[in-house]
C-alpha cells in the first residue's frame, strides 16, 4: 500500500532498512571520511599513528554526519522546507515513511552515539577534543534549526569549510599525535574546500526550492553565476594546497598526485556545472564531486607517505 505524504502525494514506501539508509544519505558520508583519512595518513608519516584513536575519530565523524542528516530531515519537515516534487532525494519524514517523532529520536540517538564514541578521545586528548566534539554536534543541530540556523542564514558554506577541513583533519591528527602542526591545518583546507563544493552543487540544484523556503544560501542571495564561480574556486583552491605544502618543504613531491586529481577531475566538473541550466542537470554533480573528494583524499594519503 502506498503511503500518503504530507504534501498529498502518494509514494510507495521502501523497506524500513532502506528508509533509514536513505535518510542517513550515505553519499554524503564521504565528506566526513575524507578528512579523517588525510589526518590519519599525516599521523602515519609523523610516526604517530594510533589505531584506536583513528577508529574513534572516523566513527564519530560518520555519526555526526548521519545525525546532521537526520536533523535536517526532521527540522526541514517541521519548517515546511521540504515539499513534494523536490529535485533532491526523497526526505523520509516529508514522504511519510517515518514519523517526525521517530526521526527526532533517531537524531538524538545518533548524536548521543557520536558523543559516546568520542569519550575515549576526550580521555586521551583532554578538553580541546571535548570542545571540538561538542561544537561539531551543536553545529550539526544548528545547521537547519530554525530561521536563524546556518543553512537559513547562508553560513553553511563557512561551517562546511571549517569543520570538514582544518577542524576534522587537525582533530584526527591531534588525537593521535597529541600535538598539532601548521601543515596539518593547511592540508585540511583541501577536503574542506571540496566538501564546500558538494554543498554548492546541492544549493545550485535547489535554488528555487531554497528561496521559497526562506533559506538564504549564497546561491539564493547572489545567484547561480556566483555559485558557479565559488564552486570553481573551491576546486582550484584544493588543487593549490599540495603545491603550497611542497613549496614550504612540508610535504613530499608525490603529494602533488592529489593536485592532479583535482585538476583533471575538477576541470570536467566545472565545465558541466557551467553548462547546467536546470535543477535536474545539477543533480549528477553532487555525486561526481563527492567521488572526486574521495579520490583526492586517497591520492593525498598515498602521496604523503611515499
Amino acid at each position: 500500500m502506498a503511503a500518503s505524504s504530507p504534501s498529498g502525494s502518494s509514494v510507495q514506501p521502501p523497506s524500513a532498512l532502506r528508509v533509514w539508509t536513505r535518510a542517513a544519505r550515505p553519499k554524503t558520508l564521504g565528506a566526513a571520511v575524507a578528512p579523517v583519512v588525510i589526518g590519519a595518513a599525516m599521523a602515519v608519516e609523523a610516526g604517530a599513528f594510533h589505531a584506536p584513536s583513528a577508529a574513534c575519530a572516523l566513527l564519530g565523524a560518520v555519526l555526526i554526519q548521519i545525525g546532521t542528516n537526520f536533523s535536517n530531515d526532521y527540522l526541514d519537515f517541521l519548517q515546511g522546507a521540504d515539499r513534494g516534487g523536490r529535485e533532491g532525494p526523497t526526505r523520509a519524514t516529508q514522504a511519510g515513511w517515518v514519523s517526525a517523532r521517530a526521526m527526532r529520536r533517531a537524531t538524538v540517538l545518533t548524536f548521543a552515539l557520536a558523543f559516546a564514541s568520542g569519550l575515549y578521545l576526550v580521555w586521551r586528548g583532554g578538553w580541546p577534543v571535548l570542545a571540538v566534539g561538542l561544537a561539531s554536534i551543536a553545529s550539526g543541530v544548528w545547521y537547519t534549526a530554525g530561521r536563524w540556523s546556518l543553512a537559513y542564514l547562508g553560513l553553511a558554506d563557512l561551517f562546511v569549510l571549517v569543520f570538514f577541513g582544518p577542524v576534522a583533519v587537525g582533530g584526527t591528527f591531534y588525537v593521535q599525535a597529541l600535538a598539532l602542526k601548521a601543515p596539518v591545518l593547511v592540508a585540511g583546507l583541501a577536503p574542506g574546500l571540496l566538501a564546500t563544493g558538494i554543498l554548492l552543487a546541492n544549493n545550485l540544484r535547489d535554488r528555487e526550492e531554497d528561496a521559497r523556503a526562506g533559506k538564504k544560501t549564497l546561491v539564493v542571495r547572489f545567484g547561480r553565476g556566483v555559485g558557479r564561480a565559488l564552486y570553481a574556486a573551491c576546486l582550484a583552491g584544493a588543487a593549490l594546497v599540495p603545491p603550497v605544502l611542497v613549496a614550504q618543504a612540508s610535504a613530499p613531491p608525490w603529494v602533488l598526485l592529489a593536485s592532479g586529481v583535482a585538476v583533471l577531475g575538477g576541470g570536467a566538473l566545472v565545465r558541466r556545472l557551467w553548462q547546467a541550466r536546470t535543477p535536474a542537470a545539477f543533480r549528477p554533480l553532487l555525486g561526481r564531486t563527492a567521488q572526486m573528494l574521495a579520490a583526492y583524499s586517497l591520492a593525498f594519503a598515498v602521496g604523503w607517505n611515499v
